[in-house]
């Protein structure tokens, strides 16, 4: 029977392998009630630290960090993914 110290670690390792360096993610929301990231805005994933949290480079310029499972936020899908590099080729 695994303690919570290893099921914690196993949840951290699968956000790190989920979210890999690159991900691009879209805010669905946040409870951070000082500087929350707005709905819709889009990032790119930095790094997953040792707790889980996700860090992005934000579209908006934020690099505020995520907490799965707490915030929500989600990866954009392949057809999303083209749109924006459609988008961005003019």
């Amino acid at each position: 029977m695994m303690n919570w110290r290893e099921r914690e670690k196993m949840m951290i390792q699968r956000v790190k392998e989920m979210f890999p360096k690159g991900t691009r993610i879209e805010m669905v929301h946040m409870e951070d009630p000082y500087n929350p990231i707005p709905k819709g805005t889009r990032g790119t994933v930095k790094f997953v630290d040792d707790v889980g949290t996700v860090f992005a480079s934000w579209d908006n310029g934020s690099g505020l960090g995520v907490i799965y499972g707490e915030d929500g936020f989600r990866k954009l899908t392949e057809e999303e993914l083209l749109e924006e590099q459609e988008e961005s080729q003019g």
